[in-house]
């Protein structure tokens, strides 16, 4: 494992560049947890969002997103399906022109200098854009020639990348024989091949299998601690944990919260006392009897028949649940404690899971070609 691509990163190997948080207003859609203000841009920052607006006839996918990105530093931009992740990608990766609101990336105008933008940035989107026809030499060298590098600078620079992403004893090969896996891969390096000051991945592990994933991970890591700036989109929780200095929270368009992996989940606090049953039908009885231990609202999960209440406290508490419930003892197949995770996150703020159905939040008039911005 490289350096610095163990868990937790975000937490301790690029400290000196997060930026200072602003003091926080209160959330109106959710009181009981913190939302930070607008970032302020800083002079470290490679990345300035301010007042990003986008619409898409009646449907407004950005409603005023504001963040920043400071340099050398992993952003994890999180929340549900349609929240306007992938817009915001977009704009500042130059693909769509905002209405509203203002986007820099390593101090250009994504509108007006974005002929400069592109050649300092490297995108992964969500879907592999990759020429079925030509080998996976072939496509890291074109991408290569596209970015003016000279021949035998792109010649070497597709066999560096095609080696680090295991790709090499494939490289002959043209990209339709590729699996899923392999074309995901080959796209990733071609969004690296002109050594980027800032990098886009839009959900960079989808379609890769467990151990690719990983090695993905560990690449990432590396290049963070390297120097490169990067934003990344995922519905993977555990990769935001572990790879993200900072994270976004965004919904239905608009921020709703900021901070490190430990401050989100420090908002939603406490021990979690979690009960699966074996029957749906019991859980209203239940919320009802163990609602004097809640600290705050209990989370019931109907299809997962399971139920999790925010406590205080720690072994008491499950006992006095469970002697709570004694007389449906029979009918729990799980209980136990744990501490907060992302997912505790997701659904106090948003009150959705990350991988709910797609809304229409942020489907574009037409299909937007991730590949442009190579």
């Amino acid at each position: 494992m490289t350096p610095g691509s163990g868990p937790g990163r975000g937490r301790h190997a690029t400290a000196a560049h997060r930026p200072a948080s602003e003091p926080a207003p209160a959330a109106p859609a959710v009181p009981e947890l913190s939302v930070p203000g607008p970032s302020v841009a800083g002079m470290s920052d490679a990345i300035v969002v301010e007042g990003l607006v986008k619409r898409y006839g009646a449907t407004t996918a950005l409603a005023g997103v504001d963040l920043t990105v400071a340099e050398g530093s992993v952003l994890g931009l999180l929340g549900p399906n349609g929240a306007g992740k992938t817009t915001v990608v977009r704009i500042l990766s130059t693909l769509l022109v905002p209405d509203e609101g203002r986007a820099e990336v390593v101090g250009l105008d994504v509108v007006r200098d974005d002929d400069a933008v592109r050649a300092a940035i490297g995108l992964t989107g969500q879907y592999a854009a990759v020429d079925e026809y030509l080998t996976g030499y072939e496509n890291l060298e074109m991408v290569g020639r596209l970015y003016r590098l000279s021949k035998a600078e792109a010649r070497s620079r597709a066999g560096e990348l095609l080696e680090r992403f295991d790709l090499a004893a494939a490289a002959g090969r043209p990209a339709k024989t590729y699996s899923g896996g392999m074309r995901r891969r080959l796209d990733i390096a071609a969004s690296l091949i002109n050594r980027p000051r800032v990098l886009f991945l839009d959900e960079p592990t989808t379609g890769l299998d467990p151990r690719s994933r990983l090695a993905m991970w560990d690449f990432i890591a590396e290049l963070a601690d390297g120097g490169t700036t990067i934003l990344l989109t995922t519905q993977y929780l555990e990769e935001a944990d572990r790879l993200a200095d900072r994270m976004v929270v965004i919904d239905r368009g608009q921020v709703i919260a900021r901070g490190t992996a430990d401050e989100l989940k420090a908002q939603v606090g406490g021990q979690r006392l979690e009960l699966t049953v074996t029957d749906a039908a019991v859980l209203p009885a239940m919320v009802e009897a163990l609602r004097p231990l809640a600290v705050d609202e209990p989370l019931v999960d109907v299809q997962a028949k399971r139920l999790s209440l925010p406590v205080s406290g720690g072994a008491e508490v499950l006992a006095e649940a469970l002697r709570r419930l004694d007389g449906s003892i029979h009918q729990i197949f799980d209980v136990g404690l744990r501490r907060p995770d992302l997912d505790d996150v997701f659904l106090a703020l948003t009150g959705r899971v990350a991988d709910d159905v797609p809304t229409d939040d942020e489907q574009p008039a037409e299909p937007v070609p991730t590949g442009g911005a190579r």
